[in-house]
């Protein structure tokens, strides 16, 4: 496990990860404390589609994939889920400290349209952090499968851009509604029970489940 972690999160990464939080914590603006996960989502999403991008293409440009090709399938494709998880893992822990930052760096309102209190901050970080986990993992899969699929880490970048520009807009909005990738940032702010967003989500987790398992015959195919 040291070892894919070592691969997994070289320290450039980590760097550039860290840094990408840290600068969007204090150049993009929030009033109140429910726009930080608004603020953090489609950024995110950005972030662990180039960040997982490379998971198995890396293996490739390094030609690691040439010694890789003597183990059994199964263990190169167990090899390739650790690292995604691992990274995962890793964005998941930024994307928290991203929230604490906001609060750190720009100390925003948090009793506005019955929000306020600690017990309900509390639980609009939960339901922040259970959105984003299923933001990160489905662009990071997605992201991965497309590099998978092109031999190529920056096709897969490029058709993750191509659709995260799509879905975060205001048409991706209109089009798509509550199903939208990114319903939990158009949202309804106003109304804190209204959870429709959530199918938005569902989406995410079967598209995620489906790349996840034809991942492998991607690998087998593409090499």
């Amino acid at each position: 496990m040291i070892y894919e972690i070592k691969i997994a999160l070289p320290f450039y990464k980590i760097a550039y990860a860290v840094f990408f939080i840290v600068i969007l914590s204090l150049v993009r603006g929030v009033t109140f404390s429910y726009e930080i996960g608004i603020a953090l989502e489609a950024p995110m999403a950005i972030l662990a589609a180039s960040f997982c991008a490379d998971t198995y293409t890396q293996e490739i440009v390094s030609r690691r994939s040439e010694i890789q090709r003597l183990y059994p399938m199964k263990k190169r494709i167990d090899s390739v889920y650790k690292r995604i998880l691992i990274q995962e893992i890793f964005l998941l822990s930024a994307a928290a400290a991203g929230y604490e930052f906001f609060f750190l760096f720009q100390n925003p309102e948090i009793d506005k349209m019955g929000q306020g209190g600690l017990e309900s901050e509390i639980g609009q970080f939960f339901i922040y952090f259970a959105a984003i986990a299923v933001t990160l993992g489905f662009w990071g899969i997605l992201s991965n499968l497309f590099s998978c699929l092109f031999r190529n880490m920056w096709m897969g970048i490029g058709s993750c851009l191509m659709l995260w520009l799509i879905t975060n807009s205001s048409i991706g909005d209109r089009c798509f509604g509550r199903w939208n990738l990114f319903s939990y940032t158009f949202r309804r702010i106003e109304n804190s029970r209204d959870f429709s967003w959530i199918y938005g989500k569902m989406i995410c987790i079967c598209i995620g489940i489906i790349a996840a398992a034809i991942l492998p015959k991607i690998i087998e195919k593409r090499g």
